[in-house]
């Protein structure tokens, strides 16, 4: 049982925005108040959200720097110079290497990319990667989803005659390298609309705004590489709102369509073949096996295979990446069971800490990521893995929902050799001997800004509704809130006093899910729904006790193809007595 159901009941003024919205809802108020929940206030508003169009993509012109950056490029193909695609080695900068670098050889042919090694060059800009670029007379590097804290590097890279142009999204420091132009949409006094642009989504707009100098437009090659800016974005976790839902949406009709050739051997390799891809097997499927090359071989392999002209040298590659996605899981799996055995050995009473961090120099450095994120999951704190690379711990920070781990690390930035991310994830790195007082640090800043709600599990309800409201017209409806993700999740509802309809039953080989025939007061249907281990409230619900449910609105097929529609329990709670 989630402890904690949070609903808010729409406002006087909520309620009148969404009336005015009812004509766009099919008449559902149910509708009209998830659209004020999102922010949506008006008709317009409203059609908008319902029918994203690529003319809603905003102008790439009002980010900062983009002038520059575009009359850079053009100079750059003009004299004929060598062009360097760079990027990070996880799924955002390795499909906006990809993106930027076919996009380009679409007009200019003196241009390659790469990849730095996660283990001998780190994350960001490498010395290494400079020295290569000058050896091969690259004169402009373009990076991506790296590089808005590479002052060292970039100065280094002038002093060899080596311009560079910045795609990043990650924030920024008060002192700035010195680029020709830095594009990123968190730059301070930035008044580009969409802020959480993913680092492939800010290599779209630079070649959108490449297209619209050159008389090119993006109704072309660059609309079809909206594939990869899907994948990035649902990968990245990005709130998936304004633009990001313009190009999620239009990306994920194209992965369903006609999808890149390194993309549909992923595909195929998933099994999702003639399926609906949506956000989810993106995220739990695709990017997974996207990511597996940087993680456990070299990133360049991911690139190779998103840049591929050829299906079956493109399928002999996925089937590479799809091994190594293999050896993730088993390495990944063993340092989670570590780290929980770690944690129980020398975190005394855990459950009076508000963080957790935790060191171990044997630990691979490509999945320790994931192994921070299982641990905020199971223990509900921001959590902090490290390892040893080259000497430094190195790691990544996740956090609960609501809570800024960026601003945690931060705090303690004098003891890091480097870091940098986002709200809710971070990487970073420091000495050895500076572990004990981070942590001292961490915990304490997290003590003291982390508030008690964000510490325990709970779920957001979007409408309390009727089972009459339940209707395959509403179902239709929900389908157009896709694609769903962060800040645009699936709809949680919630139905109050409802009961079994007689022929309720325990499920699954230990008798651990209930399927669920219920009704309730509102209409004669009997709706079918199915909650996975919770077997415990099976007695209370066959005893015909009333219940309250949270859940999501599912559609499922049988073998008539007869659309069936299901509630997905999220939680169940005995209901109260009635006043």
């Amino acid at each position: 049982m989630i402890n904690k159901w949070n609903y808010q009941p729409l406002t006087l003024q909520q309620k009148e925005e969404a009336t005015k919205m009812l004509g766009k809802c099919g008449g559902m108020m149910p509708v009209a108040e998830l659209l004020v929940r999102r922010g949506v206030s008006t008709p317009e508003g409203a059609e908008s959200f319902f029918s994203p169009s690529l003319n809603d993509l905003h102008d790439p012109f009002l980010m900062p720097d983009m002038d520059k950056a575009v009359t850079r490029l053009n100079k750059a193909m003009g004299a004929k110079e060598r062009i360097m695609i760079y990027g990070d080695y996880d799924v955002d900068g390795t499909t906006a290497v990809a993106l930027v670098y076919k996009y380009l050889q679409n007009y200019y042919s003196n241009v390659e990319y790469y990849i730095p090694t996660r283990d001998d060059e780190g994350y960001g800009i490498s010395l290494k990667s400079i020295d290569y670029a000058a050896e091969n007379g690259v004169k402009l590097i373009i990076v991506l989803d790296c590089g808005i804290k590479a002052i060292d590097e970039i100065t280094y890279a002038k002093s060899k005659g080596i311009d560079f142009i910045i795609c990043d999204h990650h924030v920024p420091d008060e002192i700035l390298p010195p680029a020709v132009a830095i594009l990123n949409p968190k730059m301070p006094g930035t008044t580009y609309p969409c802020t959480h642009l993913s680092g492939c989504g800010v290599g779209f707009k630079f070649m959108q705004a490449f297209a619209q100098s050159n008389g090119l437009g993006i109704h072309n090659e660059l609309e079809s590489m909206l594939d990869l800016v899907a994948v990035s974005i649902a990968s990245d976790l990005v709130p998936i709102v304004g633009e990001n839902r313009v190009m999620a949406l239009h990306g994920l009709r194209r992965l369903n369509s006609n999808p890149n050739l390194g993309l549909r051997s992923i595909i195929r390799l998933c099994k999702l073949t003639n399926k609906d891809i949506t956000i989810s097997e993106v995220i739990f499927k695709i990017g997974p096996r996207i990511n597996a090359s940087g993680r456990m071989q070299s990133g360049m392999e991911t690139v190779d295979l998103l840049v591929s002209r050829d299906l079956h040298e493109a399928f002999e590659k996925g089937k590479d990446i799809d091994q190594h996605n293999r050896e993730r899981k088993e390495i990944d799996k063993k340092i989670t069971e570590e780290a929980n055995a770690l944690i129980e050995e020398k975190v005394r009473n855990v459950n009076d800490r508000r963080a957790i961090v935790i060191y171990s120099k044997d630990w691979h450095k490509g999945v320790i990521g994931i192994v921070a994120s299982r641990l905020t999951e199971l223990y509900y704190k921001p959590a902090v893995v490290l390892s040893q690379s080259n000497g430094i711990a190195t790691g990544s920070a996740r956090s609960v929902q609501g809570f800024d781990i960026y601003a945690a690390v931060n705090s303690a930035r004098d003891l890091l050799e480097n870091f940098g991310g986002h709200t809710y994830a971070v990487g970073l790195s420091m000495k050895e001997e500076n572990i004990k007082e981070f942590t001292r640090r961490f915990e304490e800043y997290v003590s003291t800004h982390i508030l008690p709600n964000q510490l325990e599990p709970h779920l957001d309800i979007d409408a309390e509704i009727e089972f009459a409201d339940i209707t395959p017209e509403l179902v239709s409806m929900l389908k157009r809130f896709n694609p769903y993700g962060p800040s645009n999740q699936k709809p949680v509802f919630c139905s109050k006093n409802v009961f079994d309809f007689g022929t309720s039953k325990l499920v699954g080989k230990n008798l651990e899910h209930i399927k669920l025939e219920l009704e309730d007061d509102s209409t004669s249907h009997v709706i079918n729904a199915i909650a996975f281990n919770m077997a415990q409230y099976f007695e209370h619900i066959h005893s015909h006790k009333p219940i309250d449910i949270c859940y999501t609105i599912e559609q499922t097929k049988h073998g008539n193809n007869i659309d069936t529609i299901q509630l997905m329990i999220r939680d169940i709670r005995p209901s109260e007595a009635k006043k």
